[in-house]
Parts: C-alpha cells; structure tokens; sequence
C-alpha cells in the first residue's frame, strides 16, 4: 500500500472506531494520561498503530478475536520493536471492563521506558 492509500485509510479509521477504540482514546487523548501526547490510527512504516506516543516509543493496540495467534501481528510487533517502539496489546473486553487496569499498565511501560 503507499504512503498515500495508507494515510487515506488510516483517516478513514479515525472516523469509525470500534467501541474499545473509542473508550481507549478517551483515555489517551489531550494528554489525560500522564502528560503523555497519543495519536490514534497513525501510520508508522507500512502498518497502522491503533495509538502511538512517539516521545515513549510506545504503542497501544485494541485486539479483538481476529488478531489471537496472529502472525501478522507478530511481525508488526517485530518490525515496531526494531525502530525502538514498544507494544503492548488489549483484548477489546479488558478495554471495556477494566480500563483503570489498562490505563496503570500503560503508565507503567512508559515509565520503564
């Protein structure tokens, strides 16, 4: 996909986030997490981060039941891991019924950063 179809599609998903999506970014976006600065559905080489913070190097993944064993993601997870990012992966259903757990989770693997 270019870097064009790629930013197209990515804006595209901003706009239709799934419901964990959407309680997960309200948590991270403006800064309300730790001071940290989130972008949703970024592009980051040739995948899209459900969120990414740049200055952790930290990425913020909503997994529903199509991403379990997934070997695409485990090459996305190993191709972020060689530009330095982290990431740290959510079932949608932790999202929803526990997101004061994800959110220390977070904040703790930027602060091991």
């Amino acid at each position: 996909m270019t870097e064009d179809r790629l930013r197209k599609f990515a804006k595209a998903m901003r706009h239709d986030p799934t419901e964990a999506e959407y309680v997960l970014w309200q948590l991270l976006r403006a800064r309300r997490l730790g001071g940290m600065k989130f972008k949703r559905q970024e592009p980051l080489g040739p995948y899209i981060c459900d969120f990414v913070c740049h200055e952790r190097l930290l990425i913020v993944e909503a997994d529903g039941s199509q991403h379990m064993r997934s070997k695409r993601d485990a090459d996305r997870d190993r191709y972020f891991e060689m530009k330095g990012y982290r990431t740290l992966r959510f079932w949608n259903e932790v999202i929803q019924e526990n997101i004061d757990g994800v959110a220390e989770q977070i904040i703790q693997a930027a602060a091991g950063r």
